[in-house]
């Protein structure tokens, strides 16, 4: 009988890397960076519940664009006996900078996709007129 993965106390670096799509090897980086820090049974890395924990959240944020060391600081400043203030408070500021951020990469996207788009159309109509240029097409052709 499989137990439910939220029962589970201990997992194995090969359970995580199926369980959340990366490789052994991204699992270690983490852990070489301070992220995570499983328990040893001789050579083998044990992760508990709080690691797995903590790994969901590392490939989230990055996900989402945040730095490594931005992500390091806000699970290192979570403290269950001062509370999460701080912690959710930085996050906060950074989420909101990180939005902002991909507000404009998105703009930059969407003026790439339409500067594009014309040259396309630009570039079929000057195909299809056998090499004759539209007016104003002249200026806009690369």
């Amino acid at each position: 009988m499989k137990i439910a993965t939220e029962e589970r106390v201990s997992f194995s670096i090969t359970e995580l890397a199926e369980e959340f799509g990366v490789t052994s090897r991204t699992i270690r980086f983490y852990e070489d960076k301070g992220l995570i820090n499983p328990a040893r049974e001789g050579t083998t890395r044990v992760y508990s519940r709080k690691d797995r924990g903590r790994l969901k959240i590392i490939l989230r944020g990055r996900r989402l664009g945040f730095s490594l060391q931005d992500i390091k600081k806000m699970l290192d400043m979570y403290s269950p006996e001062s509370g999460a203030k701080d912690q959710l408070t930085f996050t906060l500021q950074k989420c909101e900078e990180q939005l902002a951020k991909l507000n404009i990469q998105r703009a930059d996207i969407n003026e790439a996709i339409s500067e594009l788009e014309d040259g396309i159309r630009q570039l079929k109509d000057y195909l299809s007129t056998g090499g004759k240029p539209s007016k104003g097409a002249r200026k806009t052709i690369a």
